[in-house]
C-alpha cells in the first residue's frame, strides 16, 4: 500500500512525501517494534522477489534477460535520486535485484551481510517502488503492481 500511495504521489505531480503520510509512517514504525520492523523488512523483500520473478516470466517470453534487461533501469533510477538513495546503497539493491531475478530470497540473501541499516531503508523503498513503476510503464497500466499483489495475496489466502 505504500509503494502504491508513492506512485499515485507520483504521478499526481507532488514530488515530495506528504508531511502528514510520513508522519503517520513513523508512528507505524515506532508501534510495531523491533519483529515488526523484520517482518516490515521481509515483507518488502518478497514484493521485490515476487516483482522480479513475475519480471522474468514476462522477460523470458521475449526472449530477454531479467537482469540485463532490468537491473540496469533500476540501478538508473535510484541514481536519479541522490537524496534518497546514497551512492554507496546501489550495489546493495543491486544485489538484492540480482538475488531476486535468480530465484534466491532478497531476505536470506541480505542476511549474509549483517542485518539491514538505517541508510538502506530508503533504498529499500526505492528499490520496491522503481520496480512497480518499471511493471505500471511496461503493462501501459498505472495499477498493475498493486493489482498483481493484491491477486497473490487472495490466492494466498484461498490456497
Amino acid at each position: 500500500m505504500l509503494i502504491d500511495s508513492r506512485l499515485k504521489q507520483i504521478h499526481g505531480g507532488r514530488t515530495e512525501p506528504d508531511a502528514e503520510q510520513q508522519v503517520l509512517t513513523e508512528q507505524f514504525a515506532a508501534s510495531i517494534g523491533r519483529g515488526g520492523v523484520d517482518d516490515l523488512l521481509d515483507g518488502a523483500c518478497t514484493l521485490i522477489y515476487m516483482y522480479m520473478q513475475w519480471l522474468s516470466r514476462v522477460y523470458e517470453e521475449h526472449d530477454e534477460d531479467v537482469i540485463e534487461a532490468v537491473v540496469p533501469n533500476i540501478v538508473a533510477g535510484m541514481r536519479m535520486m541522490p537524496r534518497s538513495v546514497r551512492p554507496e546503497a546501489i550495489p546493495t539493491m543491486a544485489g538484492l535485484l540480482v538475488a531476486a531475478g535468480t530465484g534466491l530470497s532478497p531476505s536470506l540473501w541480505r542476511k549474509q551481510y549483517g542485518y539491514w541499516t538505517k541508510e538502506e531503508m530508503n533504498p529499500l523503498e526505492a528499490t520496491a517502488f522503481l520496480l512497480a513503476e518499471h511493471i505500471n510503464r511496461i503493462t501501459e497500466d498505472p495499477d498493475f503492481a498493486t493489482r498483481l499483489i493484491g491477486a497473490a495475496l487472495t490466492g494466498a489466502e484461498e490456497g
